[in-house]
């Protein structure tokens, strides 16, 4: 069978357009409700889709204006493996407050009870709010969390391999496990202290499958050695395959022959036409809170643009190379005006909508030309969804997007495989001791 497409779907709130929970079709009243989320698992599985993902923060931001952590991700993960069947699941986990052997035995008992469907996306955090929870005055320095999170993922895939596939034994006889099989950590690092072995056998995947997400010099170098899914942020092909093609050379160097999962995130508005897709962007974007809009683009360029006529194109910016603040989404938002030389007031309805992620509008047969030629130029291995409005984005693209990627061999029609790793093609990994 010829290479095919991975897609996952990112559920988070009404969906990833900032205004959508105010559309009167929203579903903003169910986001407490398992219905809701086993609605769009469920959707997701029937389209074939490999996963569904949550991200997670621990911190609340702008609650006037927008909802977003309403529930905890792992905890609605192994909920929703009790009603779905083949779909698998990834959640956020923090390297900076969870501990190794807590973020190991659930994440394989997750693995357990969804016979083999859970991997999880370690990320390092960054708001010193978040620290304030976890006991920490501010968040550690950038290149500390990153060592904690190497040491954190050493540990984790060392708990999961603490027990051999043959370790347990389950004879009512007398003998539960071979505890010859069951080796101890006794692990005394820079960060962690952690004896093991894990309290659950190894799981049906031997680990669940590890995503990574950084963008900064560490966070690629961490990806390089250790993910075997990388969730990427690129606004066009360009910056996609310039990604792509370093992540898989630093991959080389670290574990040669190795290929992982690169899924750049991908908003999409498609009808039948391209005028009926800018109208349903139009209609998400009149729902936006122009005040706080505009506060959060002040903060993103640094300088204070409340008073800027909305409907005519920016004022220049300072250049990149002189921008003290946070560079990658500054960068994104000069290609945006560049590229795209929007008014104000629709480069605030495009940063409300997956901010510097790939945006594409139009009909089945454009988007599926878009996707297939990142696909096929190394730009991505697959496309981590973020429907603008849920669950009336993603049915729109499942509907009219999806059966053309089929009809260019480009995604599956059924599952292969009944694992996560099966999905995306991973093999199960050895035991490591």
């Amino acid at each position: 069978m010829s290479r095919q497409m991975h897609l996952n779907l990112f559920i988070l709130a009404c969906g990833h357009h900032q205004a959508a929970w105010r559309h009167p079709d929203s579903h903003i009243d169910e986001l407490g409700s398992l219905d809701y989320y086993v609605s769009l698992a469920r959707m997701a599985e029937k389209a074939k889709f490999d996963a569904v993902f949550f991200a997670d923060g621990q911190y609340n931001f702008d609650l006037a204006n927008s909802p977003r952590w309403f529930i905890e991700p792992l905890s609605t993960l192994s909920a929703l493996a009790a009603h779905t069947e083949r779909i698998g699941f990834i959640t956020t986990v923090s390297s900076t407050f969870y501990t190794p052997f807590l973020a190991a035995r659930m994440l394989a008992s997750i693995d357990h009870l969804s016979k083999g469907r859970v991997g999880c996306n370690i990320v390092t955090s960054m708001y010193d709010v978040e620290a304030r929870n976890y006991n920490l005055p501010k968040m550690p320095a950038h290149d500390v969390r990153y060592a904690r999170a190497q040491e954190f993922i050493e540990v984790i895939n060392a708990l999961w391999d603490s027990w051999a596939d043959n370790a347990l034994i389950a004879d009512r006889k007398g003998l539960y496990a071979d505890v010859e099989k069951i080796q101890a950590l006794n692990h005394e690092g820079e960060h962690f202290l952690v004896d093991g072995p894990l309290t659950v056998p190894r799981g049906p995947q031997g680990r669940p499958v590890l995503i990574q997400a950084g963008s900064s010099e560490p966070g690629r170098e961490l990806a390089a050695q250790f993910a075997e899914a990388i969730y990427a942020v690129a606004y066009d092909l360009a910056s996609a395959q310039s990604y792509y093609r370093d992540i898989n050379a630093r991959v080389q160097k670290h574990r040669p022959g190795f290929k992982p999962v690169i899924l750049p995130g991908l908003v999409t508005y498609v009808a039948s036409t391209e005028a009926e897709a800018r109208a349903k962007q139009r209609e998400l974007d009149e729902y936006l809170p122009t005040e706080s809009a505009l506060q959060q683009l002040s903060t993103y360029i640094g300088q204070d643009c409340s008073d800027w006529p909305l409907d005519e194109p920016l004022p220049a910016l300072t250049p990149l190379d002189e921008f003290t603040g946070p560079k990658g989404r500054y960068m994104t938002i000069l290609r945006i005006i560049e590229t795209e030389k929007p008014t104000l007031r629709e480069l605030l309805g495009r940063l409300a909508a997956g901010g510097g992620h790939c945006t594409m509008i139009g009909t089945p047969d454009k988007i599926a030309d878009q996707m297939e030629q990142w696909f096929k130029n190394e730009g991505a291995d697959g496309f981590n969804l973020m429907p603008p409005s849920l669950p009336h984005s993603l049915q729109d693209f499942i509907e009219q997007v999806v059966p053309e990627l089929r009809k260019r061999g480009l995604f599956r029609s059924e599952y292969t495989g009944d694992t996560l790793r099966e999905h995306f093609g991973l093999s199960r990994p050895d035991l490591v001791r």
